[in-house]
């Protein structure tokens, strides 16, 4: 159906102020034909003309819609929570259809109310009321539909009465108000490169004392599947998303499981209905027992595909989900990538526990000035201000001239106002209170690479501001990362790099904030562990087969890193987030230490670290790697142990923007961004490689007296000591087990839980943060296994 037949759907007849009064002109047609329009479409033929003081239409073609035939009168005031009545007299040759409608009187022609009348041979008055929930349109249109019937009619005393103002209906809100996306976790290819250390409980803790009361978790679901037929959801991905259920429950922070299996380049299959029924009849069964803080969206941003069909497959999922779940918000959203002006398309649904969801980026060439996966790119297109100034815009990129961004481009001094962002947020908001449903703006954001951090700030306040002030819940995209709500090229730690400005403007709590610099590690640390470690993330390159969670044989724990059909230089990255200051352990003799096992005697890998590249003239991310062969550790099937101390890796130079540079001593141990495991030498073609219990260790836990025979259960004393405001704390297992590792104030209050699940034999360090802590002496508790043993640490600050 077109937007000009939707818009006809509707009817509103508008009035000023006083009780009783109208604003529709000539509507008894004593001026003959004035302020009234007859509107063709298609094939349609009609003429009209005043007879008798009455308004004949005489239709010669009906044309193939009833929207082709359209006597309209526009220039109408609609005020909102006015009640109004609407009024005519009509009579046809014989009996027929005629739908008056009220619209926006625009090209999104936004429907208010409409109503279907069957006339007849005898002129009869017809009638009907409505109150009018949207925003005061001074603009709208009265339309009557007349095609699809060749039927001739007549038409007397149009009329629209105000009945007077009425009591605003009870919106209807989302159960949360504001949040967040947490992007970049579950939106890997398959469950088996989840990197699920890269958030945790804290992440949510920290959140909520934002005054956040809801994620949005987009999830790549489709591919967290078994596949087709069944999509049964994988058993790792399960075990992952239970523990963030888990933390959301016990926190009260809504969590909205975003299906975001997505692609901008991929059109939606119009067979997508085939996979998400089954997906989420799964899901649904899996979590039907789960809290009202638990919710569903049903499929990210749609697109390529005609709204009547993504709507009918939509409500097909959804009734899929209530044949389990009859009570669990679902998020339903229009086609066009969530686009508001797909909103009106929605059906309008019995079922009460949906909440309408849309995205909002714009001006365009604001929000994602830099992308590059835009089309064109818009990577060469920065500092475009908000609001619009214009003494601070830029110049045009010439690569962008010719393209649709350049029209855009011109158009921003009326895009880029504050007026121009609320009227397109007015179109959810009108929605809403036309329909009396919740909406959810689920995505809003600026990209952060080329954008001016005060028009980020001016625009999000805006946005956030105008939202919350018309009750329309909302999260941001995202978190961390190009849209986050972090300083650009931090760390992004949350008790350092927050971007005070910006979380201001959009109305959370502001933290208290402190100076961040890289102290020297002086404790090992651990690498992998069934899990990454602390601060470490998933950087590995895409051209092999890599599971972080292989079961086939782990070496301990439950898991290992299975690695095979590696093109050459593929690697397994190991990234350091924040960076690691390395040089108290190299000077010490510290030893990356792991586990291994190769099916081929003639394989080699190299182990390399990478420093960070800093901004001074000729510095490179310069590389230290050692090469490992069948002449250090047999690759012979079985697991084999392996060390190397810092001091023996070697410099070999530097790869960067396709330039080799040959090394010259610059490497910098208090600056390391990377571990890498890496294809140097060629490619793995038949090679298959296990990797286990990752770490960096003192010399004194090495070589075969690691993990296998660790007989103590013992924990050390934190180093350093006293500390300020970071130390760390290392603590060894002789068997693998529950842990929890708990400090407590003087008072014996819980202060904070540093690990709390199974850990693996052998030698273990923590890290503990006191940043926001007073000075004073604290208890730290390890319990494993029925066993107790506490020390004490100072912090002076």
């Amino acid at each position: 159906m077109s937007k000009r037949v939707l818009a006809l759907l509707i009817l509103l007849f508008v009035s000023v102020n006083d009780t009783y009064a109208q604003n529709l002109i000539n509507g008894n047609f004593s001026d003959s034909t004035s302020h009234w329009d007859l509107i063709l479409s298609g094939n349609a033929v009609a003429s009209y003309e005043v007879i008798d003081g009455m308004l004949s239409v005489i239709i010669t073609e009906s044309g193939a819609e009833v929207g082709d035939i359209q006597l309209t009168q526009d220039s109408l005031t609609i005020e909102r929570i006015v009640k109004y009545e609407v009024s005519f007299d009509a009579a046809a040759d014989a009996a027929r259809e005629i739908t008056v409608a009220v619209t926006k009187n625009s090209d999104d022609f936004v429907v208010y109310d409409s109503e279907v009348f069957t006339l007849s041979s005898d002129t009869a008055t017809y009638s009907f009321s409505f109150t009018m929930r949207g925003a005061t349109d001074t603009n709208a249109r009265i339309v009557f539909e007349l095609g699809q019937d060749d039927t001739n009619l007549i038409l007397d005393n149009v009329s629209v009465k105000v009945f007077g103002e009425t009591e605003p209906a009870e919106l209807r809100k989302a159960p949360f108000s504001r949040g967040v996306n947490i992007t970049t976790w579950f939106q890997s290819a398959n469950p088996q490169q989840i990197n699920f250390t890269k958030y945790s409980k804290q992440d949510f803790i920290n959140i909520k004392s934002l005054g956040a009361d809801v994620i949005r978790l987009p999830i790549n679901l489709h591919s967290m599947t078994e596949g087709a037929p069944d999509y049964t959801l994988d058993p790792l991905f399960v075990s992952f998303l239970d523990q963030v259920v888990d933390w959301a429950e016990e926190l009260e922070i809504h969590l909205i499981l975003d299906n975001h299996t997505f692609s901008p380049s991929d059109d939606t299959d119009p067979q997508i209905g085939d996979i998400l029924i089954p997906v989420w009849q799964n899901m649904a069964t899996r979590y039907k027992d789960r809290s009202s803080f638990i919710h569903f969206e049903i499929l990210n941003e749609p697109h390529g595909i005609s709204e009547a069909d993504w709507n009918a497959i939509q409500a097909d999922a959804v009734m899929a989900i209530r044949e389990i779940d009859s009570t669990r918000s679902i998020l339903i959203g229009g086609s066009s990538f969530n686009s508001y002006n797909s909103l009106q398309y929605i059906p309008d649904y019995a079922d009460t526990n949906l909440i309408y969801t849309y995205h909002f980026y714009d001006p365009f060439i604001l929000t994602h000035q830099g992308a590059t996966w835009t089309s064109p790119s818009m990577l060469d297109l920065s500092g475009v201000p908000f609001p619009y100034d214009a003494g601070s815009m830029p110049e045009f990129p010439s690569s962008l001239n010719g393209t649709w961004m350049q029209s855009s481009f011109n158009n921003y001094d009326v895009e880029g106002t504050e007026a121009k962002v609320k009227e397109w947020l007015d179109v959810a908001i009108d929605f809403a209170a036309s329909r009396g449903v919740p909406v959810f703006c689920g995505e809003f954001g600026v990209y952060k690479p080329n954008s001016d951090n005060q028009s980020r700030v001016n625009w999000y306040g805006l946005v956030t501001d105008y939202l919350t002030e018309h009750g329309v819940a909302w999260t941001s995209w995202d978190y961390k990362g190009g849209f986050g709500i972090f300083e650009n090229g931090t760390d992004e730690l949350f008790d350092y790099h927050l971007n005070v400005p910006l979380i201001e403007a959009m109305g959370f709590n502001v933290p208290q904030q402190y100076e961040y610099s890289i102290r020297p590690d002086s404790a090992g640390f651990e690498i992998y562990t069934d899990y990454l470690g602390n601060g470490i993330t998933n950087s590995s390159g895409e051209n092999s087969t890599l599971s972080f969670y292989d079961e086939s044989d782990p070496k301990s724990g439950d898991y290992s890193i299975s690695w095979s059909g590696a093109s050459q230089y593929n690697n397994i990255g190991f990234n350091f987030s924040p960076d690691k200051n390395l040089s108290y352990l190299i000077e010490n003799g510290f030893i990356l230490s792991l586990w291994v096992k190769g099916n081929d005697p003639e394989a080699d890998f190299d182990l390399r670290f990478i420093d960070t590249k800093t901004e001074e003239e000729g510095d490179h991310p310069w590389r230290m790697f050692k090469r490992i062969t069948h002449s250090e550790v047999p690759f012979n099937g079985e697991w084999q142990y392996l060390e190397v101390s810092l001091s023996d890796f070697a410099e070999m130079g530097s790869w960067d923007v396709d330039t080799w540079y040959e090394p010259q001593g610059d490497f910098d141990w208090t600056a390391v961004d990377n571990l890498n495991i890496v294809a140097e030498t060629g490619a793995h073609t038949g090679e298959i490689f296990l990797f286990d219990d990752i770490r960096i260790v003192e010399p004194a836990i090495n070589s075969t007296e690691n993990s296998d025979i660790i007989s103590d259960f013992k924990l050390f004393q934190n180093y350093p000591n006293p500390f300020n405001p970071a130390t760390s704390i290392s603590y060894q297992l002789a068997s693998s087990q529950f842990v929890s590792v708990t400090v407590y104030d003087m008072l014996g209050r819980e202060v904070s839980v540093l690990v709390n699940g199974v850990r693996p034999t052998g030698r273990h360090v923590v890290n503990f943060d006191a940043t926001g802590l007073s000075s004073g002496v604290y208890i730290y508790e390890l319990k494993a296994g029925g066993q107790v043993q506490q020390k004490k640490m100072l912090l002076i600050k």
